[in-house]
């Protein structure tokens, strides 16, 4: 794993965080364009999935995003833009994923009781998805 954020290559990564360790318990902290290769803009987590459930299906035009495993674990699917797939298991609160813009994205395996919390370099904004990956694949040629 990197502990260090490349930040000229927008490609996927994973990426440490720093931990403070004590005795009465670890901690983990995250600092926008220190610990992220961007500025946190919003913050939300999925929880209460089923186990073994699947989410996501989507890609973001513009937006960054960082996936943490907060609790329990889960898998990413992330099909980079030359159409690389890649498995990343999450199961640790003090590492996450990186996923830069226009990279199709599947959540898959949760285990009972995960918590997905995710960092975004945007606001919502429903016209900034693809969620049909046909059209994530055809948007993609026309990038190229």
């Amino acid at each position: 794993m990197n502990t260090k954020i490349n930040t000229s290559a927008k490609k996927i990564e994973l990426i440490d965080l720093p931990i403070s360790k004590d005795n009465r318990g670890n901690l983990t902290f995250i600092e926008s364009s220190v610990h992220v290769p961007f500025e946190i803009k919003r913050v939300f987590y999925l929880y209460d999935v089923p186990g073994g459930s699947s989410r996501a299906g989507h890609a973001l035009k513009t937006c960054e995003q960082f996936i943490i495993a907060a609790n329990g674990s889960f898998d990413v699917i992330a099909t980079e833009q030359d159409e690389t797939r890649s498995k990343f298991h999450l199961c640790r609160s003090y590492y996450g994923l990186y996923l830069p813009p226009m990279t199709w994205r599947e959540l898959d395996n949760f285990s009972s009781g995960s918590v997905c919390l995710v960092l975004a370099s945007e606001n919502y904004d429903e016209s900034g998805y693809h969620r049909n990956l046909d059209e994530f694949k055809s948007a993609k040629k026309l990038e190229d």
